[in-house]
């Protein structure tokens, strides 16, 4: 670790840098450590408040992944299920208040790959950068296969899969094409209730129903087969334990939104009530529905209490969904963007040379998405993936190098403490966490998606069949 790292400090190492206050406004000497000079002639990044960040962070956790918590709960069991989602949000919960402590000392961070190069230099750039942008991706290709899967099930699946993964594109290529995360806030605040409304009405629908929609139909009372500690094979349970990794990895997002704080130093108070909030929704979501279907549970979740109230829940998710995919197709073509243009006078200005780079990407994310979700049509095994594959590398492991990076030295030629030393053990645990869950978690993966392809006969990619079971 580097002897050089620099001391905690709650106070910004730059003065100028904290005079972006009022919403909307930017004063003529303002000057950002990441997008340079912030006049009123060009967009105004630094301009979220601390309100938009706790939605903005919610909105980036509660999405795709709670409507696959059910389901993970039904391979593992409940009680190592609830158990493995309460310690991944609480190692999530480091890792964002993480990212408040390592930005206060390097303002010059905008992404995960700025804190990788900080810590382990050109190599460590490269290896988040690829996670990041991977990550985001695959996560963007999920959104547009969640909401074909809505408006299949709106629609009774209306028309081919391919034509309504297209149309998800397209919307989410306009919305994501938004160039500041301030002016997305709105979108966060209409997406989050949208999405948390349908996994409500699917809960309380489990629960007052005589049976799940696919429970066999019998003459006799239906029971749940809800059991407290399952017994899956590795395969099976080390891509669940994924899944429930995926629901916590909005981590990510969170660089970026530190950087168009107006305030970054209100960063670890947010991250601490975005996490406490969405840790206790996932559990009594995930219990109860798991509770009341049993092995019917169906992922997404909103499938498990039948046909009419998969229509009204998914007719209440689409906007949620939607926003999803406009934060998390954002989120990497900025990361670009910003990279292309980062100190030219084109990065936060209205220029020819700003507006064709900024749609470039954004489209290029977009089309990438779009072709992975058509190869990859179930949404479980997309989940799987993306939290097994790049989620520890993005969620879990850098963390860990922040801390270690900037409190290394405080062991070092003097006797180390007692909290040092549980850190510096705790640091290690999470890295060895996070490899194991990338090499196995993938592994369970890939052998699912194997399974997938083999039960269709291999023509389950950019297939036009109803991806919902609602025909």
């Amino acid at each position: 670790m580097s002897s050089h790292s620099l001391k905690m400090s709650e106070q910004p190492t730059s003065e100028h840098e904290d005079k972006v206050d009022v919403p909307g406004q930017v004063e003529a000497a303002t000057v950002d450590d990441v997008f340079g000079e912030l006049t009123e002639n060009g967009p105004n990044y630094r301009n979220v408040g601390f309100l938009g960040t706790v939605v903005l962070m919610m909105k980036t956790q509660i999405g795709l992944g709670v409507l696959a918590i059910p389901s993970a709960l039904e391979v593992l069991g409940m009680v190592p299920g609830v158990i493995c989602l309460v310690l991944i949000g609480a190692m999530t919960t480091w890792s964002g208040w993480m990212i408040g402590r390592f930005k206060l000392n390097h303002r010059e961070m905008y992404s995960i790959d700025d804190a990788g190069a900080i810590i382990w230099g050109t190599p460590g750039r490269v290896i988040c950068a690829i996670a990041f942008c991977l990550y985001y991706i695959f996560n963007s290709a999920s959104a547009i296969l969640g909401i074909s899967i809505g408006l299949n099930a709106v629609s009774s699946h209306a028309t081919c899969t391919a034509a309504f993964s297209a149309i998800a594109a397209i919307v989410g290529f306009g919305l994501s094409s938004i160039r500041t995360l301030g002016r997305i806030t709105w979108l966060a605040w209409v997406g989050l209730p949208c999405i948390m409304s349908a996994i409500i009405i699917v809960t309380i629908a489990v629960g007052i129903e005589d049976r799940p929609a696919s429970a066999p139909k019998t003459s006799e009372p239906w029971t749940s087969d809800w059991v407290a500690v399952a017994n899956p094979g590795f395969a099976k349970g080390i891509a669940a334990v994924a899944n429930l990794l995926f629901a916590f990895s909005g981590a990510p997002a969170f660089f970026a939104i530190a950087s168009e704080m107006r305030d970054p130093k209100h960063f670890g108070p947010a991250v601490v009530i975005c996490q406490m909030g969405i840790t206790i929704i996932y559990t009594v979501i995930g219990c109860v529905i798991y509770y009341y279907c049993g092995t019917y549970v169906s992922s997404p979740a909103l499938g498990s209490a039948g046909g009419l109230i998969k229509i009204v829940s998914y007719a209440f998710a689409l906007p949620g969904l939607l926003v999803t995919m406009t934060i998390v197709t954002h989120i990497p073509a900025k990361y670009c963007f910003v990279h292309i243009l980062r100190g030219s006078k084109h990065l936060a200005s209205n220029s020819a040379t700003h507006w064709i780079t900024w749609l470039s990407c954004t489209l290029g994310t977009t089309v990438i998405a779009y072709i992975i979700a058509s190869s990859i049509p179930s949404f479980d095994d997309m989940v799987s993936l993306i939290g097994a594959f790049v989620s520890p590398t993005i969620c879990l492991i850098p963390y860990a190098g922040m801390w270690l990076f900037d409190n290394w030295h405080k062991g070092q030629g003097q006797r180390k403490t007692p909290f040092w030393i549980f850190m510096v053990s705790f640091c290690v645990f999470v890295i060895v966490i996070g490899l194991f869950i990338t090499g196995a978690g993938t592994y369970g993966s890939v052998m699912n998606i194997k399974a997938s392809y083999a039960a269709s006969g291999g023509s389950a990619a950019f297939s036009c069949a109803d991806n919902s079971n609602s025909s």
